[in-house]
């Protein structure tokens, strides 16, 4: 396959492109509050580690156990009905926010975590493979690493308003804890988990006013051409496209070592140069993320020149030799390395995710919801990460996702690609009037 100079997409596309796209942007928030969440709840819960993590596992576990009733739902419902019901399951989750911080239990946080990741799984469900479908098929990568990029905007709007907006700076040492009188120390745990209450309801009214725009917009309905034969699509037939399966994997160790890189991000950053403040140390995760969202722009442009594969490849490579310098060094370099990981993790996901679709036909949106409940490697690294991190040091738990990095290269190398001869049925336009 080699680079494509073709359109990125149809105009009579351009409006339901530009609103899906906006999706991207609106469901990195919820992703990208996590790694803000992480240090800030670890600190009013007195957490773990690992208990920490839950976080992700709790979010990312949503995302894995909605992937396929979506996917489901889908082939009845469309795409835009999809998209709907996603919205509303999102603000549905980051409303029980207010309660959980009310009450004070982890356990809470956690459930509303998981019930917004269900609302997420949706919206990634549909609106994946709906990008991938809105122009020619020669630039799908290209098209989905454009959207995507606008989720790497988020992706760095995100911390800088979690940071602003939740992290209170206030951070008391274990002997001034323990010295605080029970009404002392009540008042502080409630003050931190109220911090989430007004964040949270921003973002619960932001899914809902989308779902109004989204509600009377026109978003054509795309369907494979042998989309009524649904009931002829079964999850055994998936193993007849071996390119898709491998992409499963890949997503699985992509998601993992992306999440559990940020999720360590400040972590690793006040081990790693004492004294650092947890509002210093957030700003290192901030210019991870905004390497990400360069990434993401500058890797949709070249790949107009640039096959999919080989600068998924080279991205590969990039994030292997900074996880390298983050198991190996000491002091400021390792932190950077860290930092510059967040630049070629960019395109993975999306690149990933277009090239696993490729040939599938009617398996398409099964293929997405598989993808998706690949994410759940986003709850399993960092738990991992955590683990061995209480039992040894940050550092070393920073070898589980240099070890995820391989297969991506494999992937990018040989496993991405189908099989000869592999071709899916045409696809066609339904108006939404059909729906």
């Amino acid at each position: 396959m080699t680079g494509t100079s073709a359109p990125l997409t149809d105009r009579r596309y351009i409006v339901p492109f530009a609103l899906v796209t906006s999706l991207f942007f609106l469901w990195a928030i919820g992703v990208n509050l996590n790694d803000i969440l992480i240090p800030h709840l670890k600190k009013a819960f007195s957490l773990t580690d690992f208990q920490s993590s839950l976080i992700q596992s709790a979010f990312f576990g949503g995302y894995f156990l909605a992937a396929l009733p979506a996917g489901w739902l889908m082939q009845r419902i469309g795409y835009k009905r999809g998209i709907l019901t996603g919205l509303l399951i999102c603000a549905t989750g980051a409303l029980l926010f207010i309660p959980a911080a009310s009450i004070r239990t982890y356990g809470f946080f956690l459930f509303a975590l998981f019930v917004m990741a269900c609302g997420q799984s949706f919206l990634e469900v549909a609106a994946n493979p709906y990008v991938t479908r809105l122009g020619p098929p020669e630039s799908s990568e290209r098209r989905l690493n454009f959207a995507q990029s606008f989720n790497s905007v988020g992706a760095v709007v995100t911390p800088l308003l979690g940071a602003a907006f939740i992290l209170s700076g206030i951070e008391h040492t274990p002997s001034e804890l323990a010295a605080m009188d029970p009404a002392q120390l009540l008042a502080y745990r409630a003050s931190e988990a109220n911090m989430v209450k007004v964040p949270y309801l921003a973002i619960t009214g932001i899914f809902l006013c989308v779902a109004v725009l989204i509600y009377f917009s026109h978003l054509p309905e795309i369907r494979e051409s042998h989309e009524a034969e649904s009931s002829s699509v079964r999850l055994s037939g998936v193993w007849a496209h071996a390119h898709l399966v491998r992409g499963v994997v890949a997503q699985f160790f992509y998601v993992g070592a992306q999440v559990g890189v940020a999720s360590f991000i400040i972590r690793f950053a006040e081990h790693e140069i004492p004294g650092t403040h947890e509002k210093v140390a957030a700003h290192y995760l901030q210019a991870h993320m905004l390497g990400f969202m360069l990434g993401r722009f500058a890797g949709s442009a070249v790949m107009k020149k640039i096959p999919a594969a080989n600068l998924l490849s080279v991205f590969a490579s990039g994030s292997l030799v900074c996880l390298v310098f983050v198991s190996l060094a000491s002091g400021q370099i390792p932190v950077w390395a860290v930092v510059l990981v967040g630049f070629f993790h960019s395109i993975m996901f999306p690149t990933i995710f277009a090239l696993s679709l490729r040939d599938l036909g009617s398996y398409t949106k099964l293929g997405s919801s598989l993808l998706v409940m690949s994410i759940i490697g986003g709850a399993a690294v960092p738990a991992l990460m955590g683990r061995i991190s209480d039992a040894s040091n940050i550092q070393r738990a920073f070898l589980i996702p240099l070890l995820c990095h391989i297969y991506i290269l494999y992937f990018a190398v040989r496993g991405h690609r189908p099989a000869v001869g592999a071709a899916g049925p045409i696809l066609h336009v339904a108006s939404s009037e059909a729906e």
